[in-house]
């Protein structure tokens, strides 16, 4: 006697799975990405990585200039085989179709940030940027933790139009003010234990 399997684990189509799959297939875990045509199944969201996206979220949302939208992870729609879910978005206000919304058009996304994780890495630090430098997504922040304090670094790149890759424009430790895309100004001391 076998038992049961204990989960049905989704097979993957013989071309692998599209955005329309991403969008629509029931029961997948919270947080999914589509990465080439393979979905991403995330681990569990460490402490840090929660409390540095709220200190972006409420840093950039107090800036933000109405005309743009700060949204933290929703699907980024890239093309039919990518949609990544950046932790923290800005979008253009007129991309916003409703409460209902699941994703946003990376052509409507003005800044994507990555918060690293240890089971991330390679995607936050490697694959994800290329894809949305790419996509034409003009500003890209990664966001690390100091090993001695572990408090967030910024680094924070532009897309650089000819190449279609990011080039560094600064690495920021305490506090993140900038100008572009807006103006920015972010106390990155405030996390705690």
């Amino acid at each position: 006697m076998t038992a049961e399997p204990a989960h049905h684990w989704p097979v993957p189509p013989q071309d692998g799975y599209t955005v329309d799959d991403l969008l629509t297939l029931p029961d997948l875990p919270p947080h999914t990405e589509l990465i080439d045509g393979s979905l991403v199944f995330v681990s569990p969201q460490r402490y840090f990585h929660s409390l540095v996206i709220d200190l972006l979220v409420n840093g950039l949302r107090r800036t933000a200039p109405p005309e743009l939208r700060v949204v933290r992870e929703m699907t980024v729609v890239i093309d039919k085989r990518n949609g990544p879910e950046p932790d923290v978005s800005v979008v253009g206000a007129a991309s916003v179709g409703g409460w209902e919304q699941t994703y946003f058009p990376a052509e409507a996304v003005l800044l994507a940030v990555e918060v690293v994780s240890p089971d991330s890495e390679a995607r936050d630090r490697m694959t994800k940027p290329f894809k949305y430098a790419c996509a034409g997504i003009p500003h890209f922040w990664r966001v690390d933790m100091t090993t001695a304090d572990h408090q967030p670094i910024v680094h924070v790149f532009k897309l650089d139009n000819e190449t279609r890759s990011y080039a560094p424009t600064g690495t920021h430790r305490g506090a993140l003010k900038l100008t572009v895309p807006f103006d920015i100004d972010i106390d990155l001391t405030e996390i705690r234990l």
